[in-house]
Formats: structure tokens, sequence, C-alpha cells
């Protein structure tokens, strides 16, 4: 692996202009912040890469160090045995450079904010909200300057070719229509919708589209922001990353993938099932032809584990992406006339009720796995969010670090409930595994479970 032994770094964006406090702050931060900084730059300066297993990436890159530097002037950063891709002639290119920054501030500066001048509130559920709109309005993506017309797209990294290339066909027909996109910002589904709207902004003469990626330290390193992202967040967890995409949302599509995709979907029904929430936020889940066979056994699980009223909070829609487009168009205009008529923000969803348990982070420990209470005579809203954290809790076991270390000392999670949830959890997971859907592996590779299903009496 190619890399370069050393470079350094200004600011170009908002914190080229902190205090001298502030400047001292984040130079002097704790070594867990700035751990994680650190791996959040490496996966950044390993753009594009077609791996997801975080531990081999840091692995390559042991020796790659970053340091920041105060200056009387601001800050700089110093960077050691970084990626070469990164790089053309020996001159990090300009997106990654801003991405690195984006890092800086959404990390160190945010746990500065916290710890140092108290700002944010993350210990109750009005606060973590509030906290979430302040992240995204320092890192310029809540604006009020431009009339938001958001599309929140989902799906898998691990997905075959056909796949991608329906997604990015539909990013295309977005981008002709002028509609902006927000993906998690790694590769696969999450690339191709970006890279289809900015050639269809190209050929409206848009120049201001805007492909905003969302991420969070734990997954970032296996999902490492694609080339296409100009304007990258960080959250500080999950539960805070899938906040901001639907708070951010004026629709949202949800194009084919594994368990993270199945995390989101039941994030999102979880507060659409909500009693709470009259309102909704349009969702489609969508893609090619040859995806029948899936979507048949995602609504057959929904179903199963949240009754057929679950079909009334989407649409499946297969093929025809101009449709999928026009319809997603339609929905955006539907969403802000909607908020129109009630007063409310067209930039972030205030009003949009979201339970303690859906915001605050979930530790997929042993313990807490097996602890998730899996059962049908649970209001559907309540199983949803409990299930929601169980495959999180399996994503973490798949790709991140932490997840990966307690598997190697514990062994596989295990997870407790009814047969009825449990067997449509099994089903599903059994496809998402035989259609390889689960991780990136090599074709002669097979996955193992990072987890058990125990049926509880």
């Amino acid at each position: 692996m190619k890399k370069i032994n050393h470079c350094i770094l200004r600011p170009k964006n908002p914190l080229k202009l902190l205090s001298q406090q502030e400047v001292s702050g984040l130079a002097n931060s704790n070594k867990d912040t700035m751990r994680l900084f650190r791996n959040c730059a490496l996966a950044i300066l390993n753009t594009d890469s077609q791996d997801d297993d975080a531990a081999q990436v840091f692995s390559e890159f042991s020796d790659f160090d970053i340091q920041v530097i105060p200056q009387s002037r601001g800050l700089t950063l110093e960077i050691y045995n970084a990626p070469a891709q990164a790089f053309v002639n020996g001159t990090m290119i300009r997106g990654i450079h801003a991405h690195l920054f984006s890092a800086l501030r959404d990390i160190v500066y945010t746990d500065f904010i916290v710890n140092n001048a108290s700002e944010l509130d993350f210990d109750s559920s009005n606060g973590i909200t509030d906290a979430v709109f302040r992240i995204l309005r320092n890192a310029e993506i809540v604006r009020g300057d431009v009339q938001p017309n958001m599309v929140v797209c989902w799906g898998g990294h691990s997905i075959s070719r056909y796949e991608y290339d329906y997604s990015k066909e539909v990013g295309y027909q977005l981008g002709l229509r002028g509609l902006n996109i927000i993906t998690g910002c790694g590769i696969g589904a999450m690339k191709g919708p970006m890279k289809g709207a900015a050639v269809g902004h190209a050929k409206q003469q848009i120049k201001t589209g805007r492909y905003i990626g969302i991420s969070e330290p734990g997954i970032i390193a296996s999902e490492s922001p694609n080339a296409i992202v100009n304007e990258l967040s960080i959250m500080p967890d999950i539960e805070k990353r899938l906040e901001a995409f639907v708070r951010l949302a004026h629709s949202i599509i949800v194009f084919p993938g594994g368990v993270g995709t199945i995390e989101e979907i039941l994030y999102l029904l979880s507060i659409l099932m909500n009693p709470l929430n009259e309102q909704k936020i349009p969702l489609i889940i969508a893609g090619p032809n040859a995806c029948k066979s899936y979507f048949n056994e995602l609504e057959s699980f929904l179903v199963a584990t949240l009754g057929q009223q679950v079909k009334n909070y989407y649409q499946i829609m297969i093929g025809d992406p101009v449709a999928v487009a026009s319809q997603t168009t339609q929905d955006v205009a539907t969403s802000h006339q909607h908020r129109k008529e009630k007063q409310e923000a067209y930039y972030f969803n205030w009003q949009l009720a979201i339970d303690y348990a859906l915001q605050k982070p979930f530790i997929p420990t042993h313990e807490n796995m097996a602890n998730l209470d899996l059962h049908s005579q649970l209001p559907p809203h309540q199983l949803a969010t409990n299930m929601r954290a169980a495959f999180s809790g399996i994503v973490t076991g798949n790709v991140k670090e932490f997840g990966q270390q307690q598997i190697a000392r514990h062994g596989p999670y295990t997870l407790h409930g009814d047969q009825q949830v449990l067997l449509a959890m099994d089903k599903l997971l059994k496809g998402l595994v035989r259609d390889k859907r689960m991780k990136i592996v090599e074709q002669y590779e097979q996955y193992t479970p990072c987890y058990t299903l125990h049926v509880k009496e």
C-alpha cells in the first residue's frame, strides 16, 4: 500500500475563524477524542476503498498519524503516512482536504463545545434534537438561504452492479428535476444516487447541487466517504445520524441493502407508526426488476412482525427510475406544502416526535443484545424500535471495530424473542446471507454470523 510520508494542511472552512481558546482546546483534546478523529481521518483519506473491514484498514495503516497544531493564526493538521490515493502529484485532493476538516469540526470541535463550553445537552430528548440541529447548522448543512429539497437515499454498500446502476439512474432523474441528495456517504447505493444526480445537475446547468454525506465514527472506516460528497457531517453516533437523516428529509428512497438498510427502515417505521406522529415522511422502497424476490422477503418480514398496517407507511416501486423520480418530486412538493400550511421550518423537521429510546445510544454488548424485547405483543412502533437496535447490533458485529472485538472475545450475540418475530428475522437474515448482503466478502469466502436467535417460550 503506497503512502505519503508527510504533509501539512490549513483549514478552508469556518474552523479558520476559531478563537485562541478554541484552538488551544482542540489541540489539547483528550486521547479518546483524538483517537476517534485519527480513525475517521484515515477512513476519509482511504476514500472510495472497496474494503468494509475497519480492523483491516487500521492494520494496513498502523503507522498513520495526524496531529492538530495550534498557531497564532489558527491551526494546522500535520499528517504522516497517509494513503497515497488521497493525493495527486503530491497535493491532497481538494474534496478530501475539505472532508478532513469536516471531521475535525464534527468530532474534536463538537467534543470541545460539549465538554468545555457545555453548549450541547445529550441527556434529554429535546436536548438531543437541539444538538443534532446545532451540529448540522455548524456544518452549514442546515441553511436558511436556500429552499431545501432534500431526498434521503438509503441502501446497501455491498450490492450488485445492476442494483448500483439502477440507483445511479434514479439519482440522475432526481438531478434532472433539481433535487438534492443525502446519503450515508459510502459506496454502493450511497454513491450511485449522488453520481447520477451530479450528471443530472450538470445537464440542467445547476452549479449548486448538494451531495450531503452523513456518517458516524463507528461506521466511517467501513463506509469511507465517496468522492461525490461535497458536504460531510459526522454525527456522534448512529442514533444522531439517523435523526439527522429524518429531520432533514423531504422524501426518502430506500434501495436494496443489508442489515444496515433494514435498521434504517425499522428506525423510520418506528417513528411513522408512533401514534404521536400525524405527519408522514414519504417513503419509497425502490429497486430494479431483478430485486422482486428481495422486496417480497422484506415485506413478508415487515408484515409478520409489525402487522398488515405497516403497508400504509411506504410504497414499493420496482423498475422505472423515471416513475420513482416523478413520485419523489411530488412527495417533496407535498412535504413543502404541509410545512407551509403548518408554518413549520422547511430545512429541519422540528415537529417530528422521536422517542428517547431511538435517540439514546444503543451499545451492542452481549448483555444489551440479549435483553432486547422482541415479542409480537408489543405495540408495533415499540417492536420496530427494539428490532432496529437488534439490527444495529448485527451491523456492529459485522463491520465495526467495537463489535468485532466483542464477538472475538465472547462469541456471537444471542437475541431472545417469541417464535413469530424470530422466525421472521431468521428468514430475512438467511436471505441476506444467501445474497451476500451482510458484508463485503470474497467470492470464495463464507459469511460467519455474529448472532444467534433463541426463542423464548
